[in-house]
């Protein structure tokens, strides 16, 4: 037996879990990660749709006009397409036709300007993206324009020959019976009147050119002034 007392042991605990407590550990991880990147996947979501919202209420912002409110005008809008859709009741091609036909002339009429900004990001849109279908579109639109036009002018000129014909037969009929139809149904009132807006416009029209031909004389003048002025002058020959 030794002298000297020994000196005391450490006693160390060596920790040794148990394999269910491993299995718990493991999942317990797994959980967490799964956790974590479903919450940043989730985030990364929100912040794109964040980002969506955003321009596109900037985009609204620019295409709606200043000046028109849009509280009454859409109201009247929707209005006059349900008004379109109560009319054509059980019809499938009014009910196909009237409503949008209506929407689309309400909103000309009461956001003028808010329609014309959409049109033109939608044309934009269609050009960028779809520029066959594009080019196609404004070749419809030019012919429709056209077709417009034409019918317009038709109707004018029918007009005009109808007013003509009557005016023909009024004057055969006084010619006939004597009696001044001309003057009972102010006829001639009106072709008084035309004729001096006629004469008014032909003034004009000559006023104006008369104008543009004194303007032109004036800077020719004005030309020839200043050419002259910075012309040098001859050296006087002796003699």
């Amino acid at each position: 037996m030794p002298i000297y007392p020994s000196p005391d042991s450490d006693v160390v605990l060596v920790e040794t879990p148990s394999e269910l407590e491993k299995q718990i550990g493991v999942s317990r991880r797994a959980v967490t990660t799964t956790y974590l990147d479903a919450h940043s996947r989730v985030q990364s979501v929100i912040s794109r749709w964040i980002g969506v919202e955003q321009a596109v209420e900037s985009r609204v912002k620019s295409l709606v006009a200043p000046d028109e409110p849009l509280t009454p005008g859409i109201l009247y809008v929707g209005v006059a397409t349900l008004t379109g859709s109560v009319l054509a009741r059980n019809r499938i091609f009014w009910r196909l036709t009237l409503p949008p036909t209506l929407l689309i002339l309400s909103l000309n009429h009461f956001l003028p300007k808010t329609t014309h900004n959409v049109s033109s990001y939608l044309a934009e849109l269609e050009e960028k993206h779809f520029p066959a279908f594009a080019e196609k579109h404004e070749i419809a639109k030019q012919h429709s324009a056209m077709t417009w036009y034409r019918a317009k002018d038709a109707t004018q000129s029918g007009r005009e020959k109808f007013s003509s014909g009557v005016a023909a037969l009024v004057g055969r009929v006084e010619e006939a019976t004597g009696l001044k139809l001309r003057e009972t149904l102010g006829w001639r009132d009106r072709v008084v009147s035309g004729a001096e807006v006629k004469a008014r416009e032909v003034v004009e029209t000559a006023k104006e050119s008369a104008a543009t031909v004194k303007g032109v004389v004036n800077t020719k003048v004005e030309e020839a002034k200043v050419a002259v002025a910075q012309k040098p002058e001859e050296p006087r020959r002796l003699v």
